[in-house]
C-alpha cells in the first residue's frame, strides 16, 4: 500500500467515520504523491499565514520571506511523513518556528548563548506568571500602540521573543509552547516571565509619561 493511501485510509478510519475526506485531506493525500497541483495550492492556501508568522518572528520582510520559502521546501520534501495527527497548518507552523529559530541561531548567536534558563520559576514566590498591564481595547488596536509594540519586540531577545510569541499572541499554551521548542516547562515559563517582565516596564513607563 502506498503512503498516499495509507494516509486516506488513516483519515477514513479515524474519527471522521462515514465521512467524506475534507478539503485540506484531499490536497495532503495528492501532494504526498508529489502532484503539483495540489502542492501548489496549499502553498498558495498558507503563504499568507507562515509569511506573517514568520515576520513576526524574524521582524524584517527579507528574512520572513527566506523562512517563508525555506519552509515550504521543507514541506514538500517531508510530506510524505506528515500522517494527518494535527491540522496541516499546526504541522506547517512547527516547521516555520524551527527554520526561524534556525536562522536566528545564525543571525543572533550572542543572544542563544546567554544564560537565561537557570532561574527557579518557583523561587519568585508565586504560581502565576507575570501579567501585562491591562489597556482598553481601543489603546490596544491603536496604531501607536501597535507600533510602540512592534518596536519594543524589535528590541527583545530572540529567544525571549519567540516564546513570547507562541504564548501570548499565537496563544498557544505552555505545554505547546515547550513540545514546539524542545524546551521543558520550566524553561518556557522564566523566559515568558522575563519578556513579559521587559515589556511590561516598558509598555507602562511609556504610557505613563503621556498622561
Amino acid at each position: 500500500m502506498s503512503v498516499a493511501s495509507e494516509y486516506i485510509l488513516y483519515l477514513e478510519c479515524d474519527d471522521q467515520k462515514g465521512k467524506f475526506m475534507d478539503f485540506e485531506s484531499k490536497w495532503v493525500a495528492l501532494a504526498i504523491t508529489g502532484d503539483l497541483k495540489a502542492l501548489t495550492a496549499i502553498v498558495k492556501e498558507y503563504s499568507p499565514r507562515i509569511y506573517n508568522l514568520a515576520f513576526r518572528y524574524m521582524r524584517n520582510k527579507e528574512d520572513a520571506e527566506d523562512v517563508l520559502q525555506e519552509s515550504f521546501m521543507k514541506m514538500i520534501h517531508k510530506i510524505n511523513t506528515y500522517k494527518g495527527n494535527s491540522s496541516l497548518y499546526s504541522w506547517l507552523y512547527r516547521i516555520t518556528t524551527n527554520t526561524a529559530l534556525e536562522k536566528l541561531r545564525k543571525k543572533h548567536p550572542e543572544q542563544f548563548l546567554l544564560d537565561m534558563d537557570t532561574v527557579d520559576y518557583g523561587s519568585h514566590g508565586s504560581s502565576s506568571l507575570v501579567e501585562l498591564p491591562h489597556y482598553d481595547k481601543k489603546d490596544i488596536m491603536a496604531v501607536d500602540f501597535q507600533a510602540e509594540l512592534n518596536s519594543l519586540l524589535n528590541e527583545l531577545n530572540a529567544k525571549l521573543r519567540i516564546v513570547f510569541i507562541l504564548r501570548d499572541i499565537e496563544g498557544n499554551s505552555v505545554s505547546e509552547t515547550a513540545q514546539i521548542l524542545n524546551l521543558s516547562e520550566s524553561n518556557v515559563k522564566v523566559r515568558l516571565m522575563r519578556a513579559r517582565m521587559f515589556l511590561k516596564e516598558r509598555l507602562s513607563a511609556n504610557y505613563l509619561e503621556r498622561v
